[in-house]
């Protein structure tokens, strides 16, 4: 797997934009990324020191849709929250107000 494909997309929610205030950073990773690839993966993309990742997987839920309300599972996907050096940031996680 190549480094560029590790971070999905960042996860912006109420909840993780309170950890970014305190140096927690939450992404969405690829299923078979481990630690030490998240870890580089967000060091290289974003010039920036990582103190700790933790990852979690997330399991899909079971929702009903259509017409006839017929039960679809959504995949799971994987978590990590990433614990950046002091006085460093990601610029992705500002809120302008």
């Amino acid at each position: 797997m190549e480094i560029t494909q590790v971070l999905v997309k960042p996860v912006i929610t109420e909840e993780s934009m309170k950890d970014a205030s305190s140096g927690w950073y939450t992404f969405v990773v690829a299923m078979a990324s481990d630690k030490n690839t998240i870890r580089k993966a967000v060091e290289d993309q974003f010039k920036v020191k990582v103190l700790a990742v933790k990852t979690l997987i997330m399991k899909g839920k079971s929702r009903r849709v259509g017409r006839r309300r017929l039960k679809v599972k959504e995949s799971s996907w994987k978590k990590a929250i990433v614990k950046l050096g002091p006085d460093q940031k990601i610029d992705l996680f500002e809120v302008n107000k």
